[in-house]
């Protein structure tokens, strides 16, 4: 339930220096199409991207209105660019359950309305859909033309009459209340205001100015961004950016991205339509909208509804299992479209997407990849890791070899905390091994510890308390913050209010086996960290004592059994394997 904003039909010049107007054809594999939103309703939360509408297009739809039940697919009505270098086509404009149910043979027929979100529709009149907004849109504003149309409203033109935002204009998102059909419904257009207006103070996000209701409709009046899409300006330069184009993307995509996750807030829906210029001109700002599938999450949360855009959707969002991560493989995803100018994954159909996205590997081989810096594909592969563990957050991918030239600052990353709390909490034959592997860490991963040892503002005799991490966290609060309830994990750190961590130990915390083990050198630093624990931490140990040492029973000692040598301490399989800890899973994901 984003910002939606309308197009006009670009044109090119042909070999003859005719104009010709470029249209899309559904099917035609060298379009690079939007993508199909993602949902499930095989799960209590279903939630799709607004399309837009084909009116205006000279393709219409055979269904202006849409198919009864099923979302109208945004790509009917954006015009693209035919490309030389094969683009795949769009995912068809169905449900993801339709494609289960068909796979698993409980299909049905599509019923007149939108789908129930929680698997049985209310009778609209019991709804309640006074929003406690303010009534005086009328006054404040006044309506221009739309802009653009999606499922759910539309978008137009307006200007202040009176007020800050007298003469200005901005864009007006007016959703019906008619189409608010579940009670799930009107709660996603109450979670994005309330987002929109807690999530503030950041350059590359949409700045919202307010939200407005009357008996038929709420508007959301936001920033007026006239620059057009990301996906536009991909199109207009054939296809792909120089690396260094990409660069002043990336970042400031993970700029507003980490300063999302950092107030626990997870979009969900990234990709390079909800990237718009504040202008036409080449170097304008960038900046983050349509936060209709994103939500709050609390810093140990999983989420499990699936929700998204096909070809952007983590694999563990079809697992039903997720947190902050799956927005880094949406950026992973347009960051290669940024310079090859092709998807990573890509089929004909969603569950063909599906399948690619859970079990192909993105393609480094072909033209132009073997030009492309070893950087810049070490930056893709890490952001594009089927293991969530092993991803960058986005704080950590500004530090990245590949973007650590850029004039840019590091935001404050959440993930130190999770870890330092962890670390807290550890057994001291956890905190000897984490130590050792701190020991051998390269300058690459310094460069990520120091800047975020030196965002906690250490005392003058170089060392950090718990004060530090709470002052750090507060001085970057929003109002979503409060709402994800992120300084919460502050209380799991109390620990640290009687004692401090100079850099060395701080780096033993706030390191991630996982993603270390997804650098290239990774060996050479499991077998340098492991002389240090052999020198300093490494002591017999039963397999009884190893097992509480994990907290797994009996059934485990077998495994455990493989990890301690004769002489009765650690081999390095069996540090490797310690640092990691043993996850015991049942057969089905578990959800939050």
């Amino acid at each position: 339930m984003g910002q939606c904003y309308g197009k006009t039909i670009p044109t090119v010049r042909d070999s003859d220096g005719a104009i010709t107007t470029i249209t899309s054809v559904p099917g035609d594999a060298d379009h690079p199409l939007p993508e199909t939103p993602v949902n499930n309703n095989n799960f209590p939360s279903v939630k799709n991207t607004p399309a837009r509408s084909s009116a205006n297009s000279p393709w219409p739809s055979p269904y202006p209105h849409g198919v009864p039940g099923v979302t109208p697919s945004p790509a009917r009505s954006t015009p693209r660019r035919f490309f030389k270098r094969p683009f795949p086509p769009p995912s068809p404009a169905k449900h993801i359950k339709a494609s289960l149910a068909r796979r698993f043979g409980h299909a049905k027929p599509p019923t007149e309305g939108p789908i129930p979100e929680d698997g049985t529709a209310e009778p609209d009149q019991s709804l309640d859909k006074n929003f406690g907004y303010n009534k005086n849109f009328g006054a404040k504003f006044e309506l221009g033309k739309e802009i653009g149309r999606g499922h759910f409203g539309h978008t137009c033109h307006a200007k202040g009459k009176k007020g800050d935002l007298k003469d200005l204009p901005v864009a007006v998102k007016i959703i019906s209340k008619a189409k608010m059909t579940t009670a799930i419904s009107i709660e996603d257009v109450r979670r994005e205001v309330k987002i929109l207006r807690d999530l503030s103070g950041h350059k590359h996000l949409v700045k919202f100015h307010d939200a407005f209701e009357d008996t038929n409709n709420v508007y959301i009046a936001m920033e007026l961004c006239e620059g057009g899409e990301l996906l536009d300006r991909i199109l207009s330069r054939g296809g792909k950016y120089s690396e260094d184009d990409a660069k002043l993307i990336i970042v400031q995509i993970l700029n507003v991205v980490a300063f999302c996750h950092l107030q626990g807030v997870v979009h969900r829906d990234l990709k390079p339509e909800n990237f718009l210029f504040t202008s036409r001109n080449e170097d304008a700002d960038m900046k983050l909208i349509d936060f209709g599938l994103s939500d709050f999450i609390r810093p140990d949360e999983r989420l499990n509804d699936i929700v998204g855009s096909a070809y952007y959707v983590a694999p563990e969002v079809l697992h039903r299992s997720y947190s902050l991560e799956a927005d880094i493989w949406s950026i992973g995803v347009i960051t290669y479209i940024l310079l090859c100018g092709s998807r990573p994954f890509w089929a004909r159909t969603e569950s063909g997407i599906f399948r690619a996205v859970l079990r192909a590997d993105p393609n480094f081989e072909d033209l132009p990849w073997p030009s492309v810096s070893p950087e810049a594909k070490d930056f893709v592969k890490r952001l594009l890791n089927k293991d969530y563990r092993k991803r960058m957050t986005a704080a950590q991918a500004l530090t990245h070899p590949w973007l650590r030239s850029e004039n840019h600052p590091i935001p404050l990353d959440i993930l130190v905390y999770k870890l330092v709390k962890s670390y807290l909490h550890a057994t001291p034959l956890k905190r000897a091994a984490l130590k050792a592997l701190s020991k051998a860490l390269t300058e690459d991963e310094l460069v990520y510890l120091r800047a975020q040892f030196m965002l906690l503002e250490p005392s003058k005799d170089g060392r950090v308390s718990l004060e530090n991490f709470r002052m750090a966290l507060l001085g970057n609060a929003t109002d979503a913050m409060k709402e994800s309830r992120v300084p919460d994990i502050l209380n799991a750190m109390a620990t640290l209010s009687y004692r401090k961590l100079d850099f060395e130990e701080f780096c033993a915390a706030a390191i991630s086996t996982y993603q270390l083990e997804a650098v290239e050198g990774w060996e050479q630093i499991a077998s340098v960290s492991f002389e240090h624990f052999e020198r300093e931490g490494n002591r017999h140990i039963s397999v009884e004592e190893l097992a509480r040492e994990l907290n797994v029973g009996p059934t485990a000692h077998n495994i455990l059994r493989d990890w301690i040598r004769s002489d009765g301490k650690l081999s390095l399989l069996g540090y490797t394997k310690f640092l990691h800890g043993v996850t015991l899973r049942p057969a089905h994901m578990r959800h939050h």
